[in-house]
């Protein structure tokens, strides 16, 4: 019988300081967000160190007593109290990594690595492998590569240093010659394949924009983009609205790629919902940039879906995030529905009916609801499609018996209200985008 090989767990540690400019809330806020971002990644958090200092130590971001307190922890030399179930724990003699809630400098990084003697991993470097780990399309990757490259190459100096004597100069081929350093010449490949990802991105974002304008002018389809904090139910609700088989996972980040699929039942007019990459809080500016591709979805929307988690307490923060982030990429003009999800996550059925109370005084136009109950996601479809419709016109339209072939496309354009018949031939009562009604009448007015 074979013998089943299983995983190696990984555990890791939470290190943050909180400047006296962060809430209590927000502090913890962001604590919690790492936490769910190394779950995303594969770790188990044994412990959180937090210090509370006026500003970062300029040498290892924490403070010296910190800095030893971690290294007694992370060797099992600790005999406090405050840490003695933890220690006999046999995870915790173990720890992998020490993830820093904030984004360090290389020279930092490399201080506290050698002091506390544990890979570090500050709150950028785990979002990037998390988005390595998960992008599936071509230009996910590509994008996922240049941000990692851009936050590598500043720390490549750090990591000669820790390399010791492989850092010192050299010559060879390849090289702009004699005296070149390791350092330098990785750097230089690091600019020039940034450069080549670079010019494949504007390649396929040419291409994809060409796509896209062929298929909108021949089948003429709205768009809706649901955009929003990352975990807040955007891919269920996607599922919900689609009947698609999408991912659905409570994880950080669980979809990257941007996935598109028709509303069902379809509607007058067709209506096409894409899935756009979830954001958090000080997502780097890297990322954002190199997400750009992606994020297109909500510029090229007619209506964005801005989904929130209406039972995170500091929901106002998705609220303030998500519209940062749209700004960035200018896709704040794009008309916008508010829809706080998960109500059913708030507590019994009275804290359901009092958190939709005040939501719906807050922001009087809001959809509050559940992605999970069928129901509650029909009346978000119906408000979608009243969306498109409202710009839609009615008419009606004479087909006679000897033009009926004509049926199919008078079905295919419009929507039919009414059909009513008598011995010259079929009146339809159709509502659609003015411009094919104005051409179904320019036609058939000479059928």
């Amino acid at each position: 019988m074979p013998i089943e090989v299983r995983e190696k767990s990984r555990y890791a540690v939470v290190a943050a300081v909180q400047l006296p400019s962060v809430s209590d809330i927000e502090f913890e806020a962001s604590l919690s967000e790492l936490r769910e971002l190394a779950k995303t990644l594969g770790y188990e958090i044994i412990n959180t160190f937090v210090q509370k200092r006026a500003s970062f130590d300029t040498t290892a971001y924490l403070g010296f007593g910190k800095r030893q307190e971690i290294r007694r922890f992370v060797n099992s030399e600790t005999e406090s109290a405050e840490f003695e179930e933890i220690a006999a724990n046999p995870k915790s003699r173990d720890i992998d990594a020490i993830l820093v809630d904030h984004e360090i400098s290389p020279s930092q990084a490399r201080n506290l690595e050698k002091e506390v003697g544990c890979e570090v991993m500050d709150r950028t470097m785990v979002i990037l492998e998390i988005f390595h780990r998960n992008a599936r399309s071509r230009a996910a990757r590509a994008q996922v590569e240049i941000a990692r490259l851009g936050y590598m190459a500043p720390r490549l100096r750090e990591a000669a240093k820790l390399a010791g004597p492989q850092g010192r100069q050299r010559s060879g081929v390849g090289g702009r010659g004699g005296g070149e350093s390791h350092t330098e010449l990785d750097r230089r490949k690091i600019r020039d394949r940034i450069a080549e990802l670079q010019q494949e991105i504007i390649a396929m974002d040419a291409e994809r924009k060409t796509q896209r304008a062929r298929r909108q002018t021949r089948q003429k389809l709205a768009s809706v983009a649901l955009v929003g904090y990352t975990n807040a139910g955007k891919s269920t609700l996607m599922r919900g609205l689609t009947g698609s088989e999408v991912l659905v996972a409570n994880k950080l980040f669980a979809t990257l790629d941007t996935t598109v699929r028709a509303l069902y039942p379809e509607s007058m007019p067709r209506v096409l919902v894409s899935d756009t990459v979830g954001f958090i809080k000080n997502l780097p500016h890297g990322l954002v940039a190199s997400f750009k591709s992606t994020l297109d979805e909500a510029l090229d929307a007619s209506l964005l879906l801005h989904v929130i988690d209406a039972s995170d307490p500091g929901f106002e923060r998705q609220l303030e995030v998500t519209d940062q982030v749209l700004e960035e990429i200018g896709a704040d003009v794009v008309p916008r529905m508010r829809v706080f999800n998960k109500i059913d996550h708030v507590g019994d059925a009275t804290a359901q009916a009092k958190c939709e109370a005040v939501l719906r005084t807050q922001y009087p136009d809001c959809v509050v609801m559940s992605a999970r109950r069928p129901d509650e996601v029909a009346k978000l479809r119906q408000k979608i499609v009243a969306f498109f419709q409202q710009d839609l016109v009615e008419a009606e339209l004479f087909l006679p018996w000897s033009a009926q072939q004509l049926r199919g496309e008078i079905y295919a354009s419009c929507q039919v209200l009414e059909e009513r018949s008598n011995y010259e031939g079929v009146f339809f009562r159709v509502r659609g985008e003015p411009d094919s009604v104005k051409n179904l009448c320019e036609q058939f007015s000479q059928a």
